[in-house]
């Protein structure tokens, strides 16, 4: 529990940073890329241009490493709700770089977090075990085809819906990492490279991170990641207790809950703290 809390809190600190920097370099690249196979290519080099971006980009791969760990200890719902602490660090950091200042509310958001992290801690029991779920195995593959296609269609508008719905999508790419890694076996490297997960993992977190950088060049941080923090978050939260058998201490739900919505509800408001001018 210790070892996957303090990992989940690690990657949150990457995940904090690493969004400033993806957001100022997703900024500086055309707005008119789209999701098109044509001209994917295209728009990771110009991405990749970019050194704020290519800083994103070492600190999520970083902050993935950190975050795979708490999805191998913890319940899903609460090494997600430890990811979300990611907007808290935002919000400190601009507070620092950005002259910007925290009013009241948003202090109170910044509490309401931390006391929903310990919350949930407090309240989590053991992990569910770590299985080949052949049901949820195809959802998550037909989940992926149905985020590229829609992604592919939300990508052609420049419209603020477009900036929503991309964070949407990427929410649930995010979602598929995290169930992905659950569900990732032990065992040899004949077993590994069978397993459909490993394949999953990789292009979940490649496809999500794409939509978010469309996402953040098409509008305002604010509306792209709300809904990629709220489907991130809750999808897996939902997975891990309905399917993979993520307990709760016993007669600790009412408190899971409202720990839970504690941290959803102060990362909601501490997500305006993500924007960023190019």
């Amino acid at each position: 529990m210790v070892l996957g809390l303090g990992a989940a809190l690690g990657a949150a600190v990457l995940f904090g940073v690493a969004s400033i920097l993806q957001a100022v370099g997703s900024r500086k690249v055309p707005t008119e890329s789209e999701l098109d196979p044509r001209r994917l290519g295209g728009f990771v080099a110009s991405l990749l241009r970019q050194p704020a971006f290519l800083g994103a980009l070492a600190l999520n791969l970083a902050g993935f490493g950190l975050h795979f760990v708490a999805l191998r200890h913890l319940p899903l719902y609460l090494a997600q709700a430890g990811i979300a602490v990611s907007l808290v660090v935002t919000a400190l950091l601009a507070t620092r770089l950005m002259a910007d200042q925290l009013s009241g509310l948003e202090w109170s958001a910044v509490i309401s977090v931390c006391v929903g992290l310990g919350v949930l801690a407090v309240s989590s029991g053991d992990a569910g075990d770590s299985v080949q779920h052949h049901g949820l195995i195809i959802g998550v593959i037909v989940g992926l085809v149905t985020i590229a296609v829609l992604g592919a269609i939300a990508s052609r508008s420049q419209h603020g819906v477009s900036t929503a719905l991309l964070g949407l999508l990427a929410g649930c790419g995010y979602a598929g990492v995290a169930i992905s890694a659950r569900m990732l076996q032990d065992g040899s490297l004949q077993e590994l490279l069978r397993s459909p997960t490993t394949y999953t993992l990789p292009i979940s977190g490649a496809l999500a991170f794409i939509l978010y950088s469309l996402a953040l060049q098409r509008g305002s941080v604010t509306l792209a990641t709300t809904p990629m923090i709220a489907l991130q978050t809750i999808t897996p939260a939902a997975v891990g207790v309905f399917v993979l058998g993520d307990a709760v201490r016993a007669g600790w739900w009412p408190a899971a809950v409202v720990g839970f919505l504690l941290s959803a509800a102060g990362s909601v408001i501490l997500v305006r703290f993500e924007s960023v001018k190019a």
